[in-house]
């Protein structure tokens, strides 16, 4: 069977570009393939981050995967640093990776940009990232145009590995949805939606209320032509629009222009809102449920002894085709 392995980073409160990038597309996926759902804690410490803060993120998005949908049963979900084999391969795929290359990852240079001092981590994660790939032999990994680099870099790495030493480590294909990989900000298309934007209308955090939701998405900026239709080119603020619709409706982008044709951006800001709450509500019920439950606890040791017989099994291949002296 197909294997998917895929992570939301417990960095920060999560927006619908959270759920229209990821979490909408978990609990289908696991109906297709053998899904990893995890939640990538060692990523989020490349920089800074409150303890207490990261401790209760790392809770909540494990916490919303299961609310969204994923079913425990049918997936494994746990938490990286539960499974030690994450940070050892990433080790042994360092001595693999050049300098060069991971100097060439836009995504650290945006990072950096105009910091006086960054950790070497911040440097290195996209080898943590393959890593964390290849340790399940996922034969298949969503990524949004951002991490497309990223993964890249882990096929560049298992094919080197793979060639230098034995055939240790599949090769991961990229899924890039068409629709919701990239939901932008409210205010501004052509930026990703993001709680660090200062402006608090920006985007629609999971939490929000129904009343805060309709606010904000009713201020959300359009055009003065009035037509709902789909076009990136000329229609930037609109088409954002029409892509949240279609994750949280679960309607195609024909049938959105189709339905509101003539009808104005008013009547389909209010139907869009709609559409986002009576999605949302049943999830932030049963987030709260899980959160801070033993429930959530018991999912995820048993998710972490799950990963870690296939991810300890990869690792000693690895140490093996490397020479490592190893026992058991």
């Amino acid at each position: 069977m197909k294997r998917v392995l895929s992570g939301i980073k417990p960095s920060g409160e999560l927006n619908i570009g959270g759920y229209g990038g990821a979490l909408h597309r978990f609990a289908s996926m696991q109906e297709d393939y053998e899904c990893y759902f995890f939640v990538p804690d060692l990523h989020a410490i490349t920089v800074p981050q409150d303890p207490r803060r990261l401790f209760q993120r790392s809770k909540e998005i494990a916490a919303y995967y299961v609310a969204a949908g994923v079913d425990p049963a049918k997936a494994t979900i746990f938490v990286q640093s539960h499974v030690a084999a994450h940070a050892e391969l990433n080790w042994l795929l360092e001595t693999q990776a050049h300098f060069g290359e991971l100097a060439r990852m836009t995504q650290f240079k945006d990072k950096s940009h105009g910091k006086d001092a960054v950790s070497s981590a911040l440097f290195t994660y996209p080898v943590l990232m393959a890593a964390d790939i290849l340790l399940y032999r996922a034969t298949h990994v969503p990524v949004g145009d951002d991490q497309k680099q990223h993964l890249e870099l882990t096929r560049d790495l298992a094919e080197r590995f793979n060639h230098r030493f034995a055939p240790v480590f599949a090769l991961p294909e990229p899924i890039i949805p068409e629709i919701g990989s990239r939901i932008m900000g409210l205010d501004d298309p052509s930026k990703k939606m993001s709680k660090s934007n200062p402006n608090r209308n920006s985007c629609v955090l999971l939490q929000d209320d129904p009343d805060v939701v309709r606010r904000k998405l009713a201020k959300a900026v359009t055009d003065s032509e009035g037509v709902v239709r789909y076009d990136w080119e000329r229609k930037p603020e609109v088409s954002n629009l029409i892509e949240i619709y279609a994750v949280f409706s679960g309607d195609d982008v024909a049938a959105i222009e189709r339905r509101f044709e003539g009808v104005g951006y008013g009547q389909f800001k209010r139907e869009l809102a709609e559409a986002v709450i009576a999605k949302l509500e049943p999830i932030q019920r049963r987030f709260r449920e899980l959160v801070d439950s033993e429930e959530l606890v018991g999912i995820l040791k048993d998710g972490a002894a799950k990963a870690a017989e296939t991810a300890n099994d990869t690792l000693l291949k690895a140490k093996r085709a490397l020479g490592l002296f190893t026992i058991g």
